[in-house]
């Protein structure tokens, strides 16, 4: 396989890209499992929506069967509280109390592995990737799905979705790694869909979502892509041991296949 990075040595030995996908994201557990049982453990991570979540938790210092354990007995309906619709039909005080809830750092500073988070700053309309101040905020951003939430305002900015703009975070980081590995668990497949507001409106997200990833993924020296996530729907976060298990299958599988050492 040919790698994109030089001889020269960088900040970081490995870096870890964790895609958004809303609960497709689950499958970023089971990617983390399959690492951790190959011997690699990643020096920096870089995640946005559904990747920062997962990110944010394994930066923070959860196993593996910690993080399955958090979202085992969680609905949406605990994370989002619907609203009046203005910005968005669901406000995300409920997901924001549970990241206060179950974080023990509260600044990027103090987490256990570097973490780069990317939202979407709505009003200049770019994107923004964050490593230093406040995790929560940042967090929500990066998840805030626009119409579906409220925008977050963080220093009198509006942000939204970290995948407006970039769905897979390798080029915030790839200057700063000698390896970088890609979990994308929102491929571009195109499945059938059914007629409704929601389904339509999710799959022009996606398709979104998946044209701005096609640079970031020719970035990655190692790249996961979770073809079988694409049957699950953003809120499905029921299917959680389902979409966990294709993460950790999928990976094995692509690091038996190069059997590249990573250090």
């Amino acid at each position: 396989m040919e790698k994109k990075n030089s001889n020269e040595k960088k900040q970081y030995a490995t870096g870890l890209v964790l895609s958004g996908g809303g609960a497709r994201g689950f499958a970023h557990i089971g990617a983390l499992k399959a690492l951790e049982e190959s011997g690699i453990k990643p020096d920096i991570i870089s995640g946005v929506s559904a990747g920062a979540i997962i990110g944010v938790l394994y930066a923070d210092g959860y196993s593996v069967n910690e993080i399955i354990e958090i979202f085992s007995s969680i609905k949406f309906g605990d994370f989002a509280e619907i609203t009046v619709p203005r910005s968005g039909f669901f406000k995300m005080e409920g997901f924001r109390k549970f990241l206060k809830k179950i974080l023990r750092a509260e600044r990027f500073e103090d987490l256990q592995c570097p973490l780069m988070i990317t939202a979407t700053d709505l009003d200049h309309g770019k994107s923004i990737s964050f490593n230093r101040g406040p995790i929560i905020d940042i967090v929500c951003a990066s998840c805030c799905i626009p119409v579906i939430f409220n925008p977050i305002k963080i220093d009198n900015i509006h942000y939204v979705d970290g995948g407006v703009f970039r769905n897979f975070p390798v080029k915030p980081i790839r200057h700063l790694c000698n390896t970088i590995i890609g979990i994308n668990v929102n491929p571009l497949v195109t499945n059938e869909y059914k007629q409704t507001i929601i389904n339509i409106a999710e799959r022009a997200y996606s398709f979104m979502f998946k044209s701005n990833s096609f640079e970031d993924i020719k970035l990655c020296d190692i790249l996961v892509q979770t073809n079988e996530t694409t049957q699950y729907n953003i809120f499905d976060i029921n299917s959680l041991n389902e979409i966990v298990d294709f993460g950790y299958k999928d990976t094995i599988a692509i690091l038996q296949s190069l059997k590249i050492p990573i250090k």
